[in-house]
């Protein structure tokens, strides 16, 4: 890119060059090598439309379960959130080893023992993630959600996320369950047959002590 002095004013494209005008000054450069037809169907952007094809599905899941837990993610006061939950499920996708590159899925890297390690670990901001003694069991007519002594709360939020990674929509159910020194509660049996993600928020005296993926 280069400026010019003219007194003819150029504001387009001759051979090569594109003239136009930026912030009152006149500017010359040479025209991008991009080529959009290429693109799609040379070999020699078949990595970059691969990466860019997985890309653009582990952005729409992920905004996709930041939506329904929007309210919860705004007490973590994290600027630097979406892109730590975008490379989440960037890492998630990378355990689909059944599909091939280029067409690997958030859904059956979370099948895999280690997609579903990376989701529970993830950290809101400075607020604690959920203890290794956090689980959840399946029952037949509900569920049961089981945590250690460490978790001081009188209060668990827990939000059930139906996610269609197919048409890319969503739907959750959010309970809001008191405790009184138990460590082991039952929850609805929402979107039976479905397999869920399942957030869970501690609240003590209102405040959030402890959130995160089960």
């Amino acid at each position: 890119m280069a400026t010019y002095e003219s007194f003819i004013k150029l504001n387009g494209t001759i051979g090569d060059l594109v003239f136009y005008n930026l912030n009152g000054k006149n500017i010359v450069r040479k025209k991008s090598g991009f080529n959009k037809a290429a693109y799609k169907k040379s070999p020699t952007y078949e990595k970059v439309r691969q990466n860019s094809s997985e890309f653009g599905h582990c952005s729409k899941i992920g905004k996709l379960i930041r939506s329904c837990i929007t309210d919860h993610i705004a007490q973590a006061n994290d600027p630097l959130l979406y892109q730590k939950f975008a490379k989440a499920m960037t890492n998630i996708k990378d355990c689909d080893t059944y599909s091939e590159k280029g067409k690997r899925i958030v859904k059956l890297g979370l099948e895999t023992v280690k997609g579903k390690n990376i989701l529970r670990a993830f950290q809101f901001g400075n607020i604690s993630s959920l203890t290794q003694n956090t689980h959840i069991f399946l029952g037949l007519w509900d569920k049961s959600l089981v945590f250690g002594k460490e978790t001081d709360a009188d209060q668990v939020d827990i939000v059930s996320i139906d996610i269609d990674y197919d048409n890319y929509s969503s739907q959750y159910f959010e309970e809001k369950i008191k405790l009184d020194h138990q460590q082991e509660i039952n929850f609805q049996n929402q979107f039976e047959g479905k397999e869920l993600i399942y957030f869970i928020c501690f609240r003590k005296e209102g405040k959030v002590t402890r959130m995160g993926f089960a």
